[in-house]
C-alpha cells in the first residue's frame, strides 16, 4: 500500500490463488457474454474470436477512460481505487474492476465489525464497485451478476462483505445501485459454474438467431440467421451447390468422335 493515496494496494493478494494453477480461472467478463449467449460466449473463450462494433467499441472507450486517470484519489471524502486486480477461488474466475470506491463506515470496530481497515488511515471502510457500462440506464441482469461477481472476489480476497454497488451507464451518465442479495450471489455463482462447464466442455454451442443477435459484434461469425434454423444449413449448402457443376449456357461439351 503507498500510505499517501488512501487506497489498497491488493498486491499481496496474489497468493489468494496460489493453491490454484492458470489455468482453473476463466475471465471474469466472460460472465457477461455468458448471460447474453452461450455460443458468444464459447467463440470467445474456445475459439478466440473478438470482433468489435460501434456498441462494443463505446464500451471499451468507456472502459479507458475509467482506467485512464490516477490508479487512486481522493474524492469527497471517499477513496478511489481503478484497475483493481480481482480473483476467486470459490468462483475461479479473475478479472480487474473498473472502479472500487471505499465508503466511509458508520459501523463499530469489534469482533462484528462493518468494513475493513485501510492502513495508514483511520476509521472503517466499505468497498463499492462500479462497473462501467455504455448506453442508457437499465436493468441488465448479465451486468449485475458481473458485478456481483467482482463483489465476491473483493469479499474473498478482503475478508469482508460487501452489500451493494453500482453500475455507471456512460450515455445517461447515471448509476443503477445493485443490492447483493441471495438471489443474485446465488445467480452468479451458477453462472460461474455454467462458464467452466462450457470451457470444459470445448463445444462450441449451435447458432440459434434471437432479435439480440443484430447487436452482437460476433454477428458475422455466429451466422445466426443462415445456420440458426431448422434445416437452413441444408439449405444454405443446397443454393450454394446448386448449379455448380452445370455447364453455363454456350459451353462446347465434348463429343464422341
Amino acid at each position: 500500500m503507498n500510505m499517501n493515496d488512501g487506497a489498497p494496494d491488493l498486491a499481496g493478494e496474489k497468493t489468494v490463488a496460489a493453491s490454484f494453477s492458470e489455468d482453473e480461472f476463466l475471465p471474469l467478463s466472460a460472465l457477461q457474454h455468458l448471460l447474453f449467449c452461450e455460443r458468444r460466449a464459447a467463440l470467445v473463450l474456445l475459439e478466440n474470436i473478438w470482433q468489435d462494433n460501434l456498441f462494443t467499441a463505446e464500451g471499451s472507450a468507456l472502459h479507458q477512460k475509467a482506467d485512464s486517470n490516477l490508479r487512486t484519489e481522493i474524492r469527497e471524502g471517499m477513496r478511489i481505487a481503478r484497475g483493481l486486480r480481482l480473483c476467486s477461488t470459490q468462483l475461479r474466475l479473475a478479472g480487474q474492476a473498473d472502479v472500487v470506491e471505499f465508503h466511509p463506515s458508520t459501523g463499530s470496530d469489534s469482533s462484528g465489525r462493518t468494513g475493513i481497515a485501510l492502513p495508514g488511515i483511520s476509521g472503517l471502510w466499505i468497498a463499492y464497485p462500479v462497473e462501467y457500462k455504455r448506453g442508457r440506464l437499465r436493468k441488465e441482469d448479465s451486468f449485475e451478476v458481473q458485478l456481483c461477481a467482482q463483489a465476491i472476489c473483493l469479499e474473498e480476497m478482503m475478508k469482508t462483505t460487501i452489500p451493494r454497488g453500482a453500475i455507471f451507464y456512460g450515455k445517461t451518465r447515471r448509476r443503477l445501485d445493485v443490492d447483493f442479495d441471495d438471489d443474485l450471489r446465488c445467480r452468479t455463482i451458477r453462472a460461474a459454474e455454467r462458464l467452466h462447464e462450457v470451457f470444459r466442455e470445448r463445444r462450441t454451442p449451435p447458432p440459434r438467431f434471437e432479435k439480440k443477435c443484430k447487436s452482437c459484434s460476433l454477428v458475422e461469425y455466429c451466422m445466426p440467421e443462415t445456420f440458426g434454423k431448422k434445416q437452413n444449413v441444408k439449405r444454405y449448402i443446397d443454393r450454394t451447390l446448386d448449379g455448380m457443376f452445370d455447364s453455363p449456357k454456350g459451353d462446347i461439351h465434348e463429343t464422341s468422335s
